[in-house]
């Protein structure tokens, strides 16, 4: 629910704030098929955030083709044969890279994680994962509801 700031002025409830954040951090990616971002969070303070593309010094897709597309791969499917890392695994890896403890944070992302990011965000102790659009993969959502972590649509603004 917004909070009431002034005569006709709302501030958006955290979990828009933080989606709306997250849609921003996508603008960041490279890929040439779907631009997802994700930020960690925890006690209402951002720990981290990621989106799609390249690793860091790695051509990006825009500039060698994208070989999922050339290949015809359907989404969801082959994961590996992709130049980029998802935008989950990317802010997992920012938190870890610059010591940042994550255990217990929520994530938000733009869409609904694969079962690869599925396993880190497990593995790496987080508890609540808010998103905005479904992922096609049915493996993700039965190891999210195994190991108890909270999964959450919010509606697309």
């Amino acid at each position: 629910m917004p909070d009431k700031v002034g005569p006709g002025k709302e501030r958006p409830a955290w979990e828009e704030y933080f989606m709306d954040i997250a849609l921003l951090v996508a603008k960041r990616s490279t890929c040439l098929r779907r631009a997802v971002g994700a930020l960690i969070v925890k006690d209402k303070r951002i720990l981290s955030t990621g989106y799609n593309g390249a690793p860091s010094g790695i051509r990006h897709c825009g500039e060698v083709g994208c070989l999922r597309e050339t290949m015809k791969i359907e989404s969801g499917q082959r994961h590996e044969l992709c130049r980029g890392i998802h935008a989950e695994q990317n802010a997992i890896i920012q938190a870890a890279y610059h010591g940042v403890p994550i255990k217990g944070a929520s994530l938000y992302c733009t869409n609904l994680p694969c079962v690869i990011c599925t396993k880190m965000i497990i593995n790496a102790g987080i508890k609540k994962i808010y998103y905005q659009e479904g992922y096609a993969d049915t493996l993700s959502n039965d190891m999210l509801l195994e190991a108890g972590i909270e999964v959450i649509q919010l509606g697309i603004s």
